[in-house]
């Protein structure tokens, strides 16, 4: 395997972005984004000396204080917590967390990052519980946006063991701007999440994992795929579930309206990470200044509302910058598909989907399977962006059953 470096829920698709009515995005994106109201290897640093994780804070604060990362940051790599806080969880034979942990973004700079875990209170199967590892889907760029903020527990699709789902880096800490469709930011998140959980004593977690995730969180899943092997040597992806994921984002197939808006999205993270990028220099004014307030103030039902009604226009963009070499090396770096996984992969797209359209999903497929990975593809004739999820469940469940059970998995390339 060759690998590569990273240099729009069951329960969260309300946060998808359902660009085709705003009316319906907007209820359909209500829920669980909203405040923070709550309810209950060897690293080095400085010059060569070998850090020393601090100690994992149980806080006890309030849900908006928790957000605030400690600075300085403790020292720690990929994957060591920083502190961990109760919270409520549905099932009472499971423990919920609210966790920050350590990870690293594109530029390789120590990161917070923030999540939720849920594991079982009785005793584990020989070997340690196995890790579902969740990848949300779309719900804004800012920190009021994070899915931990207002936990919801993320699909288990069966398995039985601990559950991690990251808010993914930018998404959660105060004052952050997360970096939508970063490979590394999601990646990363994904991967060092997996490896606080097996860092928590009390999870009693294994090192065998998969991953799945929607929309969002179905790049995550393949762009997670790809760097499981290298990142977390130590514990054994045993495949990746994406589902309606965003990917061929270069490519255009009929729906331009939501692309228009993604990359808006794409833009501004981008310039959160880097200072000599700046919007206005793509975007015409009054369509930044839209921007600007929707990203920054609300959420992915805020960014739709106020995006949707001007994205038809065809001076949306001063500069494209799908177009130009800002949008060309991020797609090389952050387009996922590029690089074969020895884990295989089920695709799962619905045919009513106007989001992620199945043309897109069809040649992503194509695509991996020039590259030699194993697809699996589950395709749900009925279901829409919102309904595919649910509706594949079964099909999903019965999948990583079979991962977990060691059998090989069906290739449809």
């Amino acid at each position: 395997m060759t690998p590569r470096t990273c240099a729009v829920d069951t329960r969260t698709t309300r946060f998808l972005p359902v660009v085709f009515t705003v009316v319906v995005l907007a209820a359909a994106c209500s829920g669980d984004a909203g405040g923070a109201d709550g309810s209950d290897g060897d690293g080095e640093a400085g010059a060569g000396t070998p850090a020393t994780p601090a100690e994992v804070e149980r806080f006890t604060g309030s849900v908006d204080a928790f957000y605030e990362v400690p600075d300085p940051l403790p020292a720690g790599e990929p994957g060591d917590l920083i502190r961990t806080m109760l919270i409520e969880a549905a099932n009472p034979d499971e423990v919920g967390l609210r966790v920050m942990y350590h990870s690293t973004d594109a530029e390789g700079d120590d990161r917070a990052v923030t999540g939720l875990v849920y594991y079982p209170t009785d005793e584990p199967p020989d070997g340690g519980w196995p890790i579902l590892a969740w990848a949300h889907g779309t719900s804004g760029l800012a920190a009021q946006c994070a899915p931990s903020r207002a936990p919801a527990a993320p699909p288990g699709f069966g398995v039985r063991g601990v559950r991690v789902a990251t808010d993914y880096i930018g998404l959660g800490p105060d004052g952050e701007l997360h970096p939508y469709l970063s490979a590394a930011a999601e990646g990363h998140a994904v991967v060092d999440g997996v490896a606080a959980v097996r860092a928590l004593p009390e999870t009693q977690a294994g090192d065998r994992w998969v991953v799945a995730g929607v929309s969002q969180g179905g790049h995550a899943a393949l762009v997670t795929n790809e760097i499981a092997a290298d990142r977390l040597p130590g514990a054994e992806l045993l495949g990746a579930v994406a589902i309606a994921p965003g990917s061929q984002l270069s490519e255009s197939y009929g729906d331009d309206l939501q692309i228009r808006v993604i990359t808006t999205m794409v833009l501004f993270g981008i310039a959160a990470e880097d200072p000599e990028v700046d919007p206005r220099d793509y975007l015409r004014p009054d369509v930044h200044a839209l921007a600007v307030g929707a990203i920054e103030d609300g959420c992915v039902a805020d960014v739709m509302s106020d995006m949707v009604p001007v994205a038809g226009s065809p001076d949306f963009f001063v500069t494209d910058p799908r177009s130009d070499p800002l949008g060309s090396a991020w797609l090389e770096e952050n387009d996922p598909g590029q690089v074969a996984s020895d884990s295989p992969l089920l695709l799962v797209q619905g045919g009513q989907d106007p989001i992620v359209v199945p043309a897109r999903t069809a040649a992503l497929f194509e695509r991996l399977c020039r590259l030699g990975q194993v697809v699996d593809e589950i395709d749900v004739p009925t279901a829409n962006h919102d309904t595919v999820t649910d509706q594949a469940g079964d099909d999903i469940t019965t999948w990583l059953a079979a991962r977990f059970a060691g059998q090989p998995a069906a290739d449809d390339c």
